[in-house]
């Protein structure tokens, strides 16, 4: 049996009495149509050939099979059928081998598990990761898995969406045996030749019995509680377990149907839909006219102006990365307070067992602190985290420019001023850019890239290039007060004080916004950042206020007593003792009674549903202002933006991406109707109007930039 034509993606080579199958789709192995019909017709040769004995099944390139081909996402399937693909591989009479390397995920995990023995190499990865997708393993996973590893680990593997390493897939049950080397042709030729040689049976993974099932059903029944306390309304994982239940209670070819129709449930699912849409958005997010027209500028030390947390943060990012960080600090008190800020992070990995003190020592290594900018003179990148003052980052900045060599790219990490101006202090605005940080930096994903006017196509290249070696999410955005994520912020936090001002109470309002799925409410997370940064931020603020435009002062009213939240014991919220979690304040609800009465308000009560159709409403229409405006590129930045640094439900897709879901026309309506009680505040966006008179959404603007 010869090799199938050059441009296959599956071809087929005779070694001795195996036949060699070979999966070629780079650049991850992807299991499209041509793969699956592919793999079928191999099957279907081996099992019909007589000189064939054995079958071993391999990727090329980096990967086994990293599973579902996302160009077929939301097309209608082309057979054969997953399933079947994998049927014909444990119907084999002849043992089948799949030596996994590098990706084995999804779809590519099924296959494997179809197979009757499965070698790993050292670098291999498994998963069955498709709850991230709002979906569940369709292709015999909750059947196979089970029956390999045990109902409990099973099922904890599909509901995480995680991924083992070799060894552990190994002690897990997944695996036969690993395998030395990087070849996986030739480590599973000899595997397989080894097995033909003694005459090893054909195994099928669905023949294996659960052991114990009824002690399996009770873990499943405790999983289940425990889950649906934790995901928050996402629809597939709790169908994980049922399907679960399942391999434990019927047959296996029942089993098969049951997995099939949750699988069908999971597709039609609108989670499943936001969930794509967040998966694609963050592969399209970095897709920016500057990152396409130029390379970015090379990079390899890095300084950080300001050891507080932000920059201790930011420090701790570049270091994970492996970059060396000069840190410069006004005084040497303060650069030792900074390099204890960030010596404090490894210290809690040590602590925790996740480092070891020589790895800690080496990272720290690389860790220098300084009180002068003359010890910048030589790095690449430099990061300025200093006070959110405009005055005070302009003068970092002419220190900056003094010091750092030609060609140094200059970033401030603002969420709100101005970059132009701060750009302009220096006499190289076209090496000034703004990276904008999330705190704990360290932890958090998001990386707002600010492009000013003046700035070099190049450096907005290395902002990117930057993002993704620190791992960060990165989204371009445009010079405003805010940008996108903040600005936004700013008009749904104003819609939800309006509410609370007429009648909910901010307790009423948090509860509302977790149920729609977000982990915190606004006023618990004003109370976890610090009510005094909100206030800081409206004072800054109050001179260019529109008069006419209502105000809430009663977060004013909390932070002028001096309650800023948890670090105070007391915001929104009561923390005795240092607690996290916040009790509900009777003297909070009194201010804000007397807020209103001294407003002349008569408060009305409002429900979770009509709290979240103004919060959104205010959330969709800012964010197609800053579309108008050109501050984010496409409405999947916004979206991302909200994924990866407000805590956006994931399975909504972002607020635009929710919009289009719900309906502009519904969204617009709403808006219209809170304009005959506020037509300042709720001033339709003229995109959302385009939109919703041509009959377009804003999925149709995602192709722009």
């Amino acid at each position: 049996m010869g090799a199938a034509t050059p441009d296959s993606v599956v071809t087929t080579a005779r070694v001795g009495s195996i036949l060699a199958v070979t999966v070629n789709n780079p650049p991850v192995n992807a299991l499209g149509v041509a793969v699956r019909q592919g793999l079928a017709a191999a099957m279907a040769a081996a099992q019909a050939d007589s000189g064939v004995a054995g079958v071993l099944l391999v990727g090329a390139g980096k990967a086994f099979i990293a599973g579902a081909d996302i160009r077929e996402f939301g097309k209608p399937t082309m057979p054969p059928s997953l399933p079947e693909v994998c049927r014909s591989i444990e119907d084999c009479t002849k043992p089948v081998v799949a030596v996994l390397h590098g990706a084995a995920l999804g779809g590519g995990l099924e296959v494997a598990l179809s197979a009757h023995y499965r070698l790993a190499l050292p670098a291999a990865k498994l998963g069955l990761p498709e709850v991230t997708l709002g979906l569940l393993p369709g292709s015999g996973g909750t059947q196979r898995a089970p029956r390999l590893m045990g109902v409990k680990a099973a099922t904890e593997l599909m509901l995480s969406g995680q991924h083992l390493s070799a060894k552990a897939a190994l002690a897990a049950g997944l695996v036969d045996q690993l395998a030395e080397g990087d070849d996986a042709r030739a480590v599973g030729l000899d595997y397989l030749s080894g097995l033909l040689a003694r005459n090893a049976p054909v195994r099928r993974t669905r023949d294996i019995a659960i052991a114990d099932p009824a002690a399996a059903l009770a873990e499943l029944a405790a999983l289940k509680a425990d889950t649906a306390k934790k995901i928050r309304g996402l629809f597939s994982p709790l169908k994980i377990i049922e399907c679960v239940q399942a391999a434990v209670q019927l047959p296996f070819d029942e089993g098969m149907a049951r997995e099939r129709a949750l699988f069908l449930e999971c597709l039609d699912s609108p989670q499943r839909a936001g969930l794509i849409h967040a998966f694609f958005a963050e592969r399209e997010v970095v897709k920016v006219p500057e990152a396409q027209a130029a390379a970015p500028r090379a990079f390899a030390r890095i300084g950080i102006v300001g050891g507080g947390t932000m920059g201790a943060g930011i420090a701790v990012s570049a270091l994970d990365a492996g970059y060396p960080v000069t840190m410069v600090e006004r005084d040497a008190e303060s650069i030792a307070r900074g390099r204890a800020n960030v010596e404090k992070v490894y210290t809690g990995l040590v602590a925790k067992g996740r480092m070891a003190e020589e790895a800690k020592a080496a990272v720290m290594a690389r860790y220098t602190g300084s009180t002068s900018y003359d010890d910048l003179a030589n790095v690449d990148l430099v990061i300025e985290a200093v006070f959110e003052d405009l005055e005070v980052k302009k003068a970092v900045f002419k220190e900056l420019d003094r010091v750092c060599k030609p060609g140094a790219v200059l970033a401030t990490n603002t969420s709100y001023l101005d970059i132009d101006a701060i750009a302009a202090a220096t006499r190289r605005p076209q090496d000034v850019i703004g990276l904008h940080f999330f705190s704990p930096a360290n932890i958090m994903k998001l990386l707002e890239i600010v492009v000013p006017a003046k700035v070099s196509a190049d450096v907005v290249a290395t902002a990117f290039e930057l993002a993704k070696k620190l791992k960060k999410v990165p989204v371009r955005a445009g010079v405003c007060d805010g940008f996108i994520g903040n600005r936004i912020l700013a008009v749904y936090r104003d819609a939800a004080n309006h509410v609370l001002e007429d009648g909910a109470s901010p307790y009423e309002i948090d509860a509302a916004v977790r149920e729609f799925g977000y982990p915190m409410g606004p006023f618990q997370v004003s109370d976890l950042a610090g009510g005094d940064i909100g206030w800081a931020t409206r004072k800054r603020k109050a001179a260019t206020r529109d008069p006419k435009a209502r105000y809430v002062e009663i977060a004013d009213r909390i932070a002028e007593r001096g309650w800023y939240g948890q670090k105070t014991g007391r915001g929104w919220y009561l923390y005795p003792e240092g607690a996290r979690m916040g009790q509900q304040d009777p003297e909070v609800l009194a201010i804000v009674d007397a807020e209103r009465a001294r407003k002349g308000i008569t408060p009305r009560t409002f429900s979770h549903e009509e709290i979240m159709r103004r919060y959104m409403a205010a959330m969709v229409n800012e964010g197609a202002k800053v579309l108008e405006e050109g501050i984010a590129l496409r409405p999947l930045d916004i979206d991302v933006t909200f994924l990866s640094g407000y805590g956006f439900p994931r399975y909504r897709g972002g607020p635009m991406q929710w919009a289009d879901m719900q309906g502009l026309d519904k969204v617009l309506a709403d808006i219209e109707a809170f304009a005959k009680e506020d037509a300042q505040f709720w001033q339709p966006a003229a995109l959302l109007k385009k939109l919703v008179a041509e009959g377009r959404n804003f999925a149709s603007l995602n192709q722009r930039g």
